[in-house]
């Protein structure tokens, strides 16, 4: 009899109960366990690997025990996987298509012991997708429970948990506070109003080595005892919580807890910010270069901005900027001369993709989320990357310390602490103090202009091709005349002044692939493909798959 080897997964939402000796886990492995014995006769076996996921959602994929079981999918270890019931696998509908996908590709099967239904018929199919559109219905409804739970206590004044502000400690639904830490804090607001500018008193501190006074927080884990960096003061300065109030988004309301600031010291301390952010503004009107004094070539040398204009196709000035070389600035055929709107794209979309995972994002930056703060963890992650891919200049200039290109990449330094300052989250012990991205990107000439490319064939940033957007529209116009057979190519050309030849090239453009039609206009086609090489280059591929392939980034 072949044998079938049996992986059994087991997952519990949340860690409360799982130090017991016999918790919920072991409950479903033990089930499980029994069916897989109850079918002995067909050769069913148990693997002795654990597949256990204890205090995670389902609502996501990036699970260890997941992971290690796709894995040895993959690889053809697992015949069936047996589970609980559906949700404990997953409780999104779109992630539990890609699992059966994965499953069916590697000719694996799965069984839920609890639930009966045959997924080789399609009202079998159909009662599992019911099954998993109530269990993932049953997650986002709790979401909302706890998210209006939370606004109800804090319309009420209550702490609702998490690391409390320096000079705070926990007291049941309020805070108490720590008179030592307060006066610290104290100290920052006041020297604050002294110096002028957060980073002026970021120097100071740590000249006179004062660092955050050690604390343990609800977990056990130990923080401070450093220096404090520019966004933790920035928050600091920000933080309501210190005038005993308590806010929700974007409502402020009165809180339990007792103030540790008195209303004039912040209000002064409020407008001194203000003003300095008006300054920035200003000043950064003037300069619309994100990545100015950012921006390094391998050698460690600077790139500067600057700009250039042009008469544009309207008969006004259209200014385009770049990123230059110092020796750039005087000889043209030396160092490196990098589109501003290109460069700028690529790092953007870079932090945006880092954003993108929040779970990855909170392991290279070494981030603490407490249990109880995942849900708003990952929707600040995912305010982060639309403001990142808008261009937000306040959170692109607030990430990246440093932009070094090289031939063939580039790579992004970021701080952890500034990271973990957007987020409102504090960092790890041992936390590194600052992370890499990188980019593989290369410096090509397309026609007169210079493009980064991506070895995938993209290029970042680049707007859409106006000109040949006019093109495509101008074929399908004149393809739906030939179409109706009122005209021929030769009536056609006399019309529009134009040679046969020209129109015959140009109605070509009425038959490429939907997918490549679309990225045109979106600007996502692959570098090189213009005007020039679509109509005068050499013959296209008449096949839509082999156009797509040929046009659009790998």
């Amino acid at each position: 009899m072949k044998q079938v080897r049996c992986a059994i997964y087991t997952r519990k939402s949340s860690d409360e109960g799982l130090e017991q000796g016999f918790n919920s886990l072991d409950a479903q492995r033990e089930a499980c366990a029994a069916y897989i014995l109850s079918q002995a006769s067909e050769g069913w076996t148990a693997l002795p690997d654990l597949y256990d996921d204890g205090g995670i959602s389902g609502g996501t994929l990036e699970r260890p025990a997941l992971q290690r079981l796709l894995a040895d999918v993959a690889a053809g270890k697992v015949d069936v996987i047996v589970v609980y019931k559906v949700d404990r696998l997953s409780r999104s509908l779109f992630d539990f298509a890609k699992l059966v996908e994965a499953f069916e590709k590697a000719g694996t099967s799965f069984v839920s012991i609890t639930q009966s239904f045959n997924t080789t018929s399609s009202m079998g199919r159909l009662t599992l997708n019911m099954l998993l559109s109530f269990a993932q219905f049953e997650r986002e409804v709790t979401a909302e429970r706890i998210r209006d739970k939370i606004a109800a206590s804090k319309a009420k004044g209550m702490w609702m948990g998490g690391t409390p502000p320096l000079g705070y400690r926990p007291d049941g639904r309020s805070l108490a506070i720590i008179d030592e830490h307060a006066v610290f804090v104290r100290t920052i607001f006041e020297r604050y109003l002294q110096l002028g500018t957060v980073r002026m008193l970021a120097d100071a501190l740590e000249r006179e080595r004062r660092y955050a006074p050690p604390r343990t927080t609800g977990t056990g884990r130990s923080i401070g005892g450093r220096p404090l960096s520019r966004g933790q003061l920035y928050l600091m300065l920000k933080c309501r919580t210190y005038i005993g109030e308590v806010q929700h988004r974007e409502r402020i309301y009165p809180g339990l807890h007792p103030a540790v600031i008195d209303r004039d010291l912040w209000d002064a301390v409020q407008a001194k910010l203000a003003d300095n952010v008006q300054g920035q503004r200003t000043k950064r009107q003037a300069s619309a270069s994100l990545l100015a004094g950012k921006l390094f070539d391998e050698a460690g040398e600077p790139l500067v901005a600057t700009h250039t204009s042009r008469l544009g196709a309207q008969g006004g000035k259209v200014r385009y900027r770049y990123y230059v070389s110092r020796a750039a600035q005087h000889e043209a055929q030396q160092g490196w001369r990098i589109p501003a709107r290109e460069i700028e794209g690529l790092v953007a979309e870079r932090l945006a993709m880092m954003f993108d995972d929040p779970l990855d994002l909170a392991a290279s930056a070494w981030l603490h989320v407490p249990p109880d703060r995942h849900i708003l963890f990952t929707e600040r992650c995912r305010q982060r990357a639309a403001e990142l891919r808008q261009r937000d200049r306040t959170v692109i200039t607030g990430l990246v310390e440093q932009v070094r290109v090289g031939e063939g990449r580039v790579v992004i330094r970021c701080s952890p602490a500034s990271i973990a300052g957007m987020l409102g989250l504090e960092l790890e012990s041992g936390a590194p103090e600052r992370i890499e991205l990188s980019s593989d990107v290369r410096l090509t000439r397309s026609g007169n202009a210079m493009r980064l490319v991506h070895d995938s064939g993209a290029v970042p940033g680049a707007p859409p091709d106006q000109a040949l957007i006019r093109l495509l529209v101008q074929a399908r116009r004149w393809w739906t005349e030939l179409r109706e057979g009122k005209i021929d190519i030769t009536a056609l050309a006399a019309r529009e002044q134009k040679t046969a030849s020209y129109v015959t090239r140009v109605v070509r453009l009425a038959f490429l692939a939907p997918a490549v039609t679309q990225a045109i206009l979106a600007g996502r086609q692959r570098s090189g493909v213009s005007i020039q090489t679509l109509t005068l280059g050499a013959p296209w591929p008449a096949d839509w798959q082999a156009q797509v392939k040929q046009m659009l980034p790998t």
